[in-house]
């Protein structure tokens, strides 16, 4: 098996910027704004900047129009578009470059304006010709076809799914940058509008504004800087369809392939884990990601969730920021996953800080449940 540089790359900085609704920004400058605050965070300038990492929403030379933006002239960029998992995937090819010496200083961004520029989720830019004559909404209708199979092949419930939902909020109501912070209970879940058969309004995302963005360096660099470094100890992708009609087994992920290698990266188990971001642009996608990460058996992802075991004071912290379905959510996630996860194991998450926290796994969904990345970091202590 290839090794990975496992502790070798660190992220030194963590931003976010402009969350819930930011009019008058572009997508660019909500990511700049991001970027800026992340080098800020690590005590780096733009000058510092030899490897740029980004895939903005409508810009497919976005690695050339946020240099262009900043005056920089990085060594090597990466537009690498696979959805919300776009982003463990740059991680991945950062810490690559970082150790082979092709950058310094890697900044991975992302931005969108898609509240107040569009208020609706993306559609497909190009026809499904064996989807498209059912006239299914996407891509809620994808995600509604592997939460039906599921409810069939294992029987899961809606309010299995509600647990979801409800421990995502009670988190946000623990962080200020959240954009729904209002309770929310089971029974609402259940009771608000369905959108597509077996989701419901309260099963799916945010449509939000935002940006975040990370700064990765060497290890031996990163302890110069100004946090104490946040170690990528293992990374893995893995692409399994682009259309949901093709995915083998719809209960089954490519996350249950790069979750094993990721952890194989690592020397770690899931039980090593001690808090986990989870792409959640529906409630379907924790249940199959833990299913699949393997924190729990196939088919046993809703019994798993309930009782508040993912909530605040459960047994399994996950998505301590409120998640895309409560904290933010401006067309792909991933990157808030990590954020979150580097904020977790520095300790400065406040009121929804999980003590003594030491592993963090942030995992990234693209976009039927098409593509999947694992990523793995860790204090010093796990190096």
């Amino acid at each position: 098996m290839s090794k990975f540089p496992r502790g070798k790359t660190a992220v030194v900085g963590a931003a976010t910027y402009g969350l819930g609704e930011a009019p008058g920004f572009t997508a660019l400058e909500l990511a700049a704004g991001a970027s800026l605050a992340a080098l800020d965070d690590a005590g780096l300038a733009l000058k510092d900047v030899d490897g740029l990492f980004v895939a903005l929403p409508e810009d497919q030379f976005s690695g050339l129009s946020l240099s262009e933006y900043f005056g920089i002239h990085p060594a090597i960029t990466d537009n690498n578009r696979v959805g919300g998992s776009s982003f463990q995937t740059h991680a991945i090819v950062a810490a690559l470059a970082l150790e082979a010496g092709l950058c310094n200083v890697a900044l991975i961004a992302y931005g969108s304006n898609q509240r107040s520029a569009a208020g609706r989720l993306v559609t497909p830019t190009r026809p499904f010709p064996y989807e498209g004559p059912y006239k299914p909404t996407y891509p809620i209708s994808a995600y509604a076809l592997s939460a039906a199979r599921h409810m069939y092949q294992y029987g899961t419930t809606r309010r299995q799914f509600a647990e979801v939902a409800v421990a995502a909020r009670a988190w946000a109501q623990l962080n200020p940058e959240a954009f729904a912070r209002d309770p929310l209970t089971i029974d609402e879940v259940l009771a608000s509008r369905m959108v597509s058969d077996p989701l419901s309004v309260r099963d799916c995302c945010l449509v939000t504004d935002g940006a975040s963005a990370v700064v990765m360096t060497r290890a031996d660099r990163a302890r110069h800087t100004t946090h104490a470094p946040v170690h990528l100890l293992g990374g893995a992708a893995a692409t399994t369809h682009r259309n949901i009609m093709a995915m083998d087994d719809l209960t089954v992920t490519g996350a249950a392939d790069s979750g094993r290698r990721a952890f194989e990266y690592a020397g770690l188990q899931p039980a090593d884990v001690d808090v986990l971001q989870l792409y959640d642009a529906f409630t379907i996608n924790p249940i199959l990601f833990l299913e699949d990460l393997g924190f729990c058996k196939k088919g046993e992802g809703g019994a798993f969730v309930e009782g508040g075991r993912i909530a605040p004071g459960g047994a399994l912290p996950v998505n301590t920021n409120g998640g895309g379905l409560s904290c933010t959510h401006p067309g792909m996630y991933g990157l808030f996953t990590m954020v979150e996860a580097v904020r977790q194991l520095r300790g400065d998450t406040g009121a929804r800080q999980v003590q003594g926290a030491k592993v963090a796994l942030a995992h990234g969904n693209g976009g039927t449940l098409s593509s999947q990345a694992t990523l793995i970091f860790g204090t010093e202590e796990t190096l």
